[in-house]
Parts: structure tokens; C-alpha cells; sequence
């Protein structure tokens, strides 16, 4: 399905601008150089969307790729101005919040939608959706969030047998839903990182802190955490730390993780 601007209606009234890309190698790397070279072009909610990427990237470097049509890539510019580089990593993770919100609408009560720690939305435990925020260089008050959709994917077409997508889950695929889905998210994501500016980056007295938890599947979870230097730590998910990091018991010990791969045990 192409994209059109004409069926994202409410999509570009959530938006501060709204470019549909018809094909795009990553929309999180042309929406950080554009937003790096005309910042006034690329105010706060402007976005950049494509339901055919051919150069996705997740965390670590990772690839991420898929047929042409049968998912959805959108990044978005925020301004984080006040909040502080170590309040930071909550973004990717109200993100993720407002990526779960417009998911979750989408379903019956039959179908669960929780997020796992740090940037990955779960339907029924298969992922669905992954979360990729980059800095601005040259804007240190700039983030873009990169968000990838499973659509229209065929069984046969999803990545990893852990995937899922809105048709597999037997959800028509239409404008209509795709449009739906956008405002939502972006209507949340704009709520959830006002309400953490406007309390200096403390997400406890936001209120975001509690929202994050509430919806992180991740938490009360046997877990084996893959550390960027290589290690493994394996241990139970207790809660978020004031900065988003995940606490991790080990023991009698516990540990907060800033940055990992996490494998639900159970």
C-alpha cells in the first residue's frame, strides 16, 4: 500500500510538518542530517514517514528491513531543551508508550500489548514494533525517534519467528487504520515528553515514570541481559531506575543496566 497525504489526515494535523518519503533508504538518517541542516524547517513533531525502507537501522547497528509496503518506518523530531542528558533515555521509552497506546487500540481485549525494555513493542509476546532514538549533531536540544510498524506482513515475510504484524493478527490493513495509528502515536508521544519537559526531565513527578512501568512487560521477568562489552547478566527485572535504566537482581545483588539486550527467560 503507498502512502498518500491525503489518507493521513489526522496524522498531519498531530504533526508540526509531515514529509510521506515514496522510498528512503532510513528515515531516522534523513530526518537527523535535514534536521541538523535547516532546524527551522524541521520544527518540534515534524515527521518523516515511508512504508518502504531499504537501509532500516535498529540498535547496535542492527539492520532492519522489510518488503516494500508491508511495514511502516516514521521518525520524529523532538526538542528536549531542559532535559538533561541522563533524563534522556526516557524518551525512547515514553516512545514506546505511545507506540503501545496506538497498538493496543487497534486490538480486543483478546490480545495483550506491552513494551520490553528498552525499545520494543510486544503483541501476545511477538514483536511488532522497535524504537530507535538518535541524536542531532550540531542540536544538542534535538532527538529523532525512529519507530518501525509491522503492517501488512505475511506470515511468510516476518523476520524472526518471534515477530508479528498487524496482518498476521488478521487487522485489515487500510489507510484509515494506518492514519489512526500515526495520530495516536504521535499524539501520545507529543503528551508523554511535554509532561516530562515540563517537570525538568524528572519522570517520577511527571508521572511518566509510573506509565513507562505500568506497560513493561519486561518487569517481574526472569531475564538474561546481553551487554554491549559482551557479558552476560542473568537475573529478575524489579523496576526503572530515575533515569530509565532497568534494575536487574542478581542474587542478593542488584544492578542497573543503562544499555543491553534483553531475552525474557520466562
Amino acid at each position: 500500500m503507498t502512502l498518500h497525504s491525503e489518507d493521513l489526515q489526522r496524522t498531519a494535523a498531530a504533526a508540526a510538518r509531515i514529509v510521506i518519503a515514496e522510498r528512503t533508504g532510513s528515515t531516522n538518517t534523513d530526518l537527523v542530517r535535514n534536521r541538523a541542516q535547516d532546524p527551522e524547517a524541521w520544527p518540534n513533531l515534524s515527521v518523516l514517514v515511508t512504508d518502504d525502507q531499504t537501509d532500516g537501522r535498529g540498535r547496535l547497528g542492527r539492520s532492519w528491513t522489510a518488503p516494500a509496503g508491508t511495514a511502516l518506518a516514521v521518525s520524529v523530531v523532538l526538542d528536549v531543551a531542559g532535559v538533561g542528558q541522563a533524563d534522556r533515555g526516557w524518551v525512547p521509552l515514553l516512545a514506546g508508550v505511545a507506540v503501545t497506546r496506538a497498538i493496543a487500540a487497534q486490538l480486543d481485549e483478546t490480545h495483550t500489548v506491552r513494551m520490553k525494555w528498552p525499545n520494543d513493542v510486544l503483541v501476545d509476546g511477538r514483536k511488532i514494533s522497535g524504537i530507535l532514538a538518535e541524536a542531532v549533531p550540531g542540536a544538542p536540544a534535538a532527538i529523532v525517534v525512529g519507530t518501525g510498524v509491522n503492517t501488512a506482513m505475511a506470515p511468510e515475510q516476518l523476520p524472526v519467528p518471534t515477530a508479528t504484524s498487524f496482518a498476521t493478527l488478521g487487522i485489515s490493513v487500510t489507510p484509515e487504520l494506518i492514519d489512526t495509528v500515526l495520530a495516536d502515536y504521535l499524539t501520545a508521544l507529543g503528551e508523554l515528553v511535554g509532561a516530562l519537559l515540563l517537570e525538568g526531565g524528572d519522570a517520577s513527578s511527571s508521572g511518566v515514570h509510573d506509565e513507562v512501568e505500568a506497560l513493561c512487560a519486561t518487569l517481574g521477568s526472569s531475564v538474561r541481559v546481553h551487554l554491549p562489552d559482551g557479558s552476560e547478566l542473568v537475573g529478575e527485572a524489579l523496576r526503572l531506575g530515575p533515569h530509565g535504566e532497568l534494575v536487574v537482581r542478581t542474587g542478593v545483588d542488584e544492578t542497573s543496566v543503562v544499555a543491553g539486550d534483553v531475552v525474557h527467560v520466562r
